[in-house]
């Protein structure tokens, strides 16, 4: 503990008590242009320690004292222990609604994307069959057109080509 300047200016008959007593010494350490440097070394207490108080007495416990408070003691450890299963019980719970509700939205989006590949399915399938329909129409057309050439080749007399 240091006595600051403050303490020994503010209150001279506190730090002249302290010093004739013995209670305090102080040791100049330095002393430079910027100020002073003091240690303010002090005395052990002369009043010693504080006694402690002496225990309380323990004031004896009768059998049913005793009884009741095991009793209690029983009751709070199965209180906690229903609350830790209780809450157990709650978690668990929680964890099985979110693996219903994962297990759900799986089962709807394999549902969803099944139904977008069938209707693509479908899609490529009538694209396909309307483009054969077409190539069909497009060669029967030619098939014609060749028919009518050949029959009008067949029709004119051989001395015209």
């Amino acid at each position: 503990m240091t006595l600051g300047m403050e303490t020994r200016q503010s209150n001279p008959q506190y730090s002249a008590e302290m010093a004739s007593s013995g209670a305090i010494l102080v040791k100049e350490l330095d002393k430079r242009a910027s100020g002073q440097a003091f240690e303010v070394i002090l005395a052990p207490d002369a009043k010693g320690e504080i006694p402690l108080p002496p225990p309380k007495e323990k004031k004896e416990m009768s059998l049913e004292e005793i009884q009741k408070k095991l009793e209690a003691a029983e009751e709070r450890r199965k209180s906690h222990e229903a609350e830790v299963l209780k809450h157990l019980a709650e978690k668990r719970e929680h964890e099985k609604e979110v693996l219903k509700k994962a297990m759900e939205e799986n089962n709807n989006f394999s549902k969803t994307a099944e139904e977008k590949l069938n209707q693509k399915m479908e899609a490529n399938k009538e694209n396909r069959t309307a483009r054969m329909a077409a190539l069909n129409e497009k060669f029967k057309e030619k098939d014609k057109k060749l028919e009518e050439v050949r029959k009008a080749k067949e029709t004119k007399p051989e001395g015209e080509n």
